[in-house]
């Protein structure tokens, strides 16, 4: 078999051990990014047609060539090797292999690095609106669940001991509140994040009269990314603020998952998990153990650890790009992944849940009407003070 080139090769030979350690895993995670490399490179193809570096049946040679290449990936057809390093050289050799010549020309006015974040950026924005329909789904069971116990009053906690009354509708319309907050942190990223950095190069432009405003518009991005020093600083920037759009769905998944954890238990059981969705001990035949719920507890730190790597990473950096970057792509994709599979399994958890009126009013006990026994003598005239002391005697 024919050695593979790599896009930088210049006949050097490259100790083996270097080579494996700056690949990384790379090849294997690019795999994803298949389809959106391939949908860049049709908007460049057609770009380089405008400023006639290509004529037009090199671009519909390129295009289709390009196409089936996505076709190829979609049906698990696309193999990127290690050779390969990434998706980008793998493809590019795909179209020398196809076209010959021709195919040489599909990185005129590119860098591998406007090429992976232009890549990863239309990644972001498919990601971005999948996150948004999880959100929108997880709310929805929030509202069922309501729509079917909202009524049930029980009791409120604070420093875990009973405090007020409450209901499921309040309860669980709390979280549907927060889920919309976050919402809103989904579309400010997706407002960074759609900008094109193609034509940016490796941060200091081409030498060529690039049409970026043609590209952007093809691969549906809303504007351009000018400055090709600020596209090489973004990365990490755009990814960490991502990252943090995630750990705050994360924290309220972790948050009911903790209630539901609580309100579960024996003692309480205001709420009933179904057997379905618990797992056994392998020494007490009793137990009906939450493990699910607790493994998206832990989730949550796994994903704030994996923003503070991005973050750690991509810190006293010069401008420009440095190859550290490279190492972002792995925590952030697998923040999206450990994400969207904990909204999936919380939603599927709520939309079971079974609320026991019987435990919840038998649990309204006499003191978590004190403070409301308070304003009952305010209303009276009784000034607050006075009134909360006379309460407060009853529960010494």
């Amino acid at each position: 078999m024919a050695k593979i080139k790599k896009l930088w090769d210049k006949g050097q030979t490259v100790n083996k051990l270097i080579e494996k350690f700056t690949v990384g895993d790379d090849y294997l995670l690019d795999q994803m990014l298949v389809p959106f490399d391939c949908q860049a490179s049709i908007a460049h193809a057609q770009m380089l047609g405008k400023i006639n570096i290509l004529n037009k049946e090199e671009v519909n040679r390129l295009v289709d060539v390009l196409s089936e290449i996505k076709k190829l990936n979609q049906s698990g057809k696309f193999t990127i090797l290690p050779e390969h390093e990434d998706c980008h050289t793998a493809i590019e050799l795909y179209l020398v292999n196809k076209l010959g010549d021709l195919g040489k020309k599909i990185h005129t006015g590119r860098s591998r690095n406007d090429q992976v974040l232009t890549a990863l950026r239309l990644y972001y924005k498919e990601k971005i609106n999948k996150f948004m329909t999880l959100a929108n789904r997880y709310i929805m069971s929030l509202k069922n669940l309501i729509k079917q116990y909202g009524k049930i009053s029980f009791p409120g906690y604070t420093h875990t001991r009973k405090a007020m009354p409450t209901t499921i509708k309040v309860w669980a319309g709390a979280f549907i509140d927060s889920m919309r907050d976050n919402k809103i942190l989904l579309k400010m990223t997706l407002e960074l994040i759609d900008q094109s950095p193609l034509g940016s190069g490796a941060g200091y432009g081409v030498p060529l009269d690039l049409d970026r405003e043609m590209t952007a518009l093809k691969m549906g991005f809303k504007r351009v990314q000018k400055n090709p020093i600020y596209v090489q600083m973004s990365r990490g920037k755009f990814e960490s603020t991502f990252l943090h759009c995630l750990t705050q769905i994360m924290f309220d998944l972790n948050k009911i998952a903790t209630d539901i954890i609580f309100f579960s238990i024996p003692e309480l059981a205001y709420l009933v998990i179904p057997d379905e969705f618990c797992t056994g001990s392998s020494i007490m035949p009793q137990k009906k153990n939450p493990d699910v719920l607790e493994l998206i507890r832990a989730k949550y730190h796994k994903v704030v650890s994996m923003e503070s790597e991005v973050k750690n990473i991509t810190a006293n950096l010069i401008s420009g790009y440095n190859r550290d970057l490279q190492d972002t792509k792995a925590p952030v994709l697998k923040s999206f992944e450990i994400t969207e599979k904990s909204f999936e399994v919380m939603t599927l958890v709520i939309g079971g849940l079974h609320v026991d009126a019987s435990k919840c009013s038998a649990a309204m006990s006499n003191e978590v009407y004190a403070t409301e026994r308070v304003y009952d003598l305010v209303k009276k005239g009784i000034p607050f003070r006075d009134a909360y002391k006379t309460v407060g005697n009853q529960y010494r």
